[in-house]
């Protein structure tokens, strides 16, 4: 039996995935070039959809195979199945199946095959479900966070709030974009009506973009058309994520502004705000700790056409290669736990330990403290993360503006429906539809 494009292609990701801690949004894309959209989205659907839903389905497993510890690859066609089987009433269970036992086979582990078709025959004739004893043992099973995970946001946002955030990080982001520079130079604009960008770009009317609501400038699609693929391809466009654009947006530079992005790899906020400030003359320093996404965030800066980025190699964390009151704006945004960006990036949920958090946080406050030593008398500090843990975002914010008398809190220049009480800005997957993302700004006197 011939196994399906898609099916091949999301097999290979699950396995480099659990094998080599690898991430989906950087396989994805290159185990799907050259798929018909058809098995593209195929692909992408059964990729995303076990990786969101694998500790509900492990638990499925571990009832029918008497909790054996298994192969790998055997593990993953038999999520694979189960995921198709109970989350895409479309697809027929037969095909699910079949094609799941000829992967065993594929991946060498011909052995296996009547195991794996014994299972999955099992579950068809007795859909069985994990039992529960509590909400939170419910919330944990049937959206597939770690316990300690989902407690933490319980006691954090309480439980109504956990549930809804766990619920939205098992679906897709939207297909949000933005324009580039090099979009600007060609076309002499910053900005259109999306009824006039699909003219300029020659997207089809059907594919219905809209205007954010999030940030100025931003753009939503329906889905990620091959039109769309090949203008971001091209430079004109950049996917990225309203809070993310919604941080750098908040950043304005007048003509000869001097700004550094601490950690800037890959490198959507620089671009940005290269792309806002336009032909002035100022100039952007763009680094990160490792040559590979110095050289990923250099791509990214020539694609978009942005000429005034200079981007270098340095660790943050030790020493800044730049003398005192350099810049006149410093943008931080900070490695972290990421936990506002499970719902793109399923992954991330189940090798995050609670330890990390506490980890990151130092991490934070120490780049934060080297970077506010080059920003210039009247400058400002940007600090922003995409976590949603408070340990990343406020308490790492109060501990710096705290400890030193130089720079005081101001207000972020984003709508007033993402600000919080205490000065700060917030967005969360379940309240916003966005990522979840924190921003802080500090002003040095």
């Amino acid at each position: 039996m011939n196994i399906s494009p898609s099916r091949k292609a999301a097999f290979d990701v699950l396995f480099k995935i659990d094998r080599e801690e690898a991430f989906s949004s950087v396989l994805l894309p290159y185990h799907s070039a050259g798929l018909s959209e058809a098995d593209r989205g195929l692909c992408y659907e059964v990729t995303y959809g076990v990786l969101r839903h694998k500790l509900y389905l492990d638990l499925i497993i571990g009832h029918f195979a008497s909790n054996k510890k298994l192969d790998p690859a055997v593990s993953i066609a038999i999520q694979m199945a189960l995921f198709q089987i109970i989350f895409l009433d479309r697809i027929p269970a037969h095909s699910a199946i079949n094609e799941s036992v000829e992967l065993v086979a594929r991946a060498r582990k011909r052995s296996a095959k009547g195991f794996v078709n014994a299972i999955l025959r099992s579950f068809l004739r007795n859909r069985w479900e994990p039992g529960c004893i509590d909400q939170t043992d419910r919330l944990v099973t049937k959206t597939s966070h770690p316990r300690w995970l989902v407690e933490k946001w319980v006691h954090d946002l309480g439980f109504e709030n956990a549930a809804r955030l766990c619920e939205a990080n098992n679906k897709p982001g939207n297909a949000s974009f933005r324009l580039t520079r090099k979009f600007d130079v060609r076309f002499r604009k910053r900005s259109p009506p999306p009824e006039e960008l699909e003219t300029l770009l020659g997207i089809d009317d059907r594919e219905k973009i809209a205007g954010s609501t999030i940030v100025a400038g931003g753009y939503v699609a329906d889905r990620i058309s091959p039109r769309l693929r090949e203008l971001a391809n091209g430079g004109m466009i950049y996917f990225q994520d309203e809070a993310s654009q919604l941080v750098a947006s908040s950043i304005s530079l007048k003509k000869g502004d001097r700004m550094l992005d601490v950690c800037a790899a890959p490198g959507g906020k620089t671009t940005l705000i290269a792309a806002n400030t336009g032909d002035l003359s100022s100039s952007i320093v763009s680094g990160d700790l490792h040559e590979n996404r110095v050289k990923l965030l250099r791509e990214n800066a020539d694609r978009q056409g942005c000429e005034s980025v200079a981007t270098l190699r340095y660790d943050a964390l030790t020493s800044l290669p730049f003398g005192n009151a350099t810049f006149d704006h410093v943008l931080v945004d900070a490695p972290c736990s990421g936990t506002g960006t499970i719902r793109n990036n399923p992954e991330i949920r189940y090798r995050l330990k609670e330890t990390d958090i506490r980890e990151m946080a130092s991490k934070q406050l120490s780049i934060l403290k080297e970077s506010s030593r080059v920003v210039r008398p009247g400058g400002t500090l940007t600090y922003s993360t995409c976590s949603i843990e408070t340990e990343e975002d406020e308490q790492v914010a109060e501990a710096f503006v705290g400890n030193q008398t130089e720079f005081a809190r101001i207000r972020p220049d984003v709508q007033e429906r993402f600000l919080t009480g205490r000065g700060y800005a917030r967005t969360f997957p379940h309240v916003d539809g966005t990522d979840g993302f924190f921003l802080a700004v500090f002003r040095k006197g």
